[in-house]
């Protein structure tokens, strides 16, 4: 595995487009669900529908990148179908919620360097397992929404795994060239069954060993992304 400064420059070009996975990667997903996470196992408990000790929010974290599906199945394994449903809900409510009230950052040059990316004239988009709502409302709440030409998410195009979602993107936008951009193994899966060039971003704090393995390069820093394009600029 590489990172952003020991690169191997055969593999990189210029891409006409950059897709992004959302939390992780664009947006401090911790940020926000500290009180999330709580609020919705309160909730449970109020409806009688989970009534066992509240899961620790690092087992929420750590299924992030998962298709919804599974999370639950992996943050409440003994919980019932009713409970996973009513968990999904909960969870893009008090989400919404706690955005729409300034709750959660992006991390540290999100903007910044996407403004400068397109500037370049390089087409962004984002591509998460996540619900569409929720996809959306994260970049819109955050002030990013317009820099992107597109939001795709499994939730409104009934994906089975990312790598699904992301043919669908480059398909519909004719897309030859492009980097993926994200920091869970869903991410590098994705962009490696699609022939693109993977940027693993090492930052979130909540991937499990290995999970970047695969990778073109690795950033520690968002911003390092920016460095990556003039380095394939200066080819």
């Amino acid at each position: 595995m590489t990172n952003a400064h020991s690169l191997n420059k055969d593999t990189l070009y210029v891409p006409e487009a950059m897709l992004f996975d959302l939390d992780g990667t664009l947006f401090q997903t911790e940020s926000l669900l500290a009180t999330v996470h709580t609020r919705v196992f309160d909730t449970l408990r109020e409806e009688k529908l989970y009534t066992k000790e509240e899961p620790p929010l690092e087992r929420l974290l750590g299924a992030l990148g998962m298709l919804l599906e599974h999370i639950w199945q992996r943050v409440m394994p003994d919980g019932s179908p009713e409970a996973h449903a009513r968990a999904n809900e909960l969870l893009l409510k008090y989400e919404l919620e706690d955005l729409e009230a300034g709750i959660g950052v992006l991390y540290e040059g999100v903007e910044e360097t996407l403004q400068a990316l397109k500037n370049k004239g390089i087409r962004l988009f984002v591509a998460s397992n996540g619900l569409e709502s929720y996809v959306k409302e994260v970049p819109r709440l955050r002030g990013i929404g317009t820099l992107f030409e597109g939001f795709y998410s499994a939730g409104e195009y009934q994906t089975a795994t990312k790598a699904e979602l992301v043919r669908i993107l480059l398909d519909k936008h004719g897309i030859r060239s492009a980097w993926m951009v994200g920091d869970r193994s869903s991410d590098v899966d994705a962009g490696k069954r699609n022939g693109l060039f993977v940027v693993g971003c090492d930052y979130a704090g909540f991937r499990k060993d290995g999970e970047l393995e695969g990778s073109d390069a690795v950033i520690g820093d968002f911003r390092e992304l920016l460095r990556l394009v003039e380095s394939a600029e200066a080819k």
